[in-house]
């Protein structure tokens, strides 16, 4: 075949790595005596990494996390009381498999958020679709859907990705309308795809976040907690630990 004419197929077929590389790969092949088969396995396999790679990071872009984490980046000895074996577990990843749910339970920074952006991180690269997103954020997009009256489509956007991350769950008070649309994307979720939600709240103070609504909030939590992970973490904010005097 012509190289212009490969050039064109290689093109059409969109094989940008072996349209980059196909001229390398064949004088490595001539200097170290490759088969026809090595040469053409050392193309594909460039190919199918540099795609993945793609793929991956098409994924942590539209995953939206407000900055890049992995697990062997947090400060363990800082927490008075984390079960650090029970958070190793869950990058695993199984609870992924049985669509169950992770919640990360602590005062503010203890690095709940850092963990779930470590594991959702970990979920792309695993070939998840993620999407992280502020509790509140996601309840005000809601109700301005709801406004223009194009609900169905914002509530499809947060029930169907493969791992939806919750931030922030009771640092601001929700009202019912707004516990109306977490209590849908829940339900929307539930056994179907897993959610992994931060909390300051412990689950017996959850009706003090939505409006003192009881039976709104055992109805959400039933969708949340029947199966789930909670990783309870103790101790003072780490970012605040120089300004914190000892008691």
């Amino acid at each position: 075949m012509k190289t212009s004419h490969l050039s064109d197929h290689l093109d059409y077929l969109k094989l940008e790595y072996i349209q980059r590389e196909h001229r390398a790969v064949a004088e490595a092949a001539s200097r170290e005596s490759w088969s026809h088969g090595d040469y053409l396995d050392r193309l594909v396999e460039g190919e199918v990494l540099e795609r993945r790679q793609r793929a991956l990071e098409r994924r942590l872009r539209l995953a939206r996390f407000p900055y890049r984490k992995t697990l062997e980046q947090y400060q363990w000895t800082w927490p008075r009381k984390i079960n650090q074996m029970e958070i190793k577990q869950l990058f695993r990843l199984e609870f992924l498999e049985s669509h169950s749910n992770v919640v990360f339970v602590g005062p503010v920074g203890l690095g709940k958020t850092h963990r779930a952006v470590a594991l959702g991180q970990a979920a792309c690269e695993a070939g998840h679709d993620v999407l992280f997103v502020p509790a509140v954020t996601m309840i005000n997009d809601l109700v301005a859907a709801q406004t223009q009256q194009r609900l169905k489509k914002q509530l499809r956007k947060y029930a169907e990705v493969g791992v939806l991350i919750l931030d922030e769950v009771g640092y601001l008070p929700i009202d019912k309308t707004g516990a109306d649309l977490m209590f849908q994307v829940l339900a929307a979720r539930y056994e179907k795809a897993s959610t992994i939600l931060t909390t300051n709240r412990a689950y017996k103070h959850w009706p003090e976040i939505f409006n003192n609504d009881a039976a709104l909030t055992a109805a959400l939590l039933d969708r949340l907690v029947h199966h789930v992970s909670t990783i309870v973490i103790e101790g003072r904010s780490y970012r605040t630990r120089e300004q914190i005097a000892e008691p």
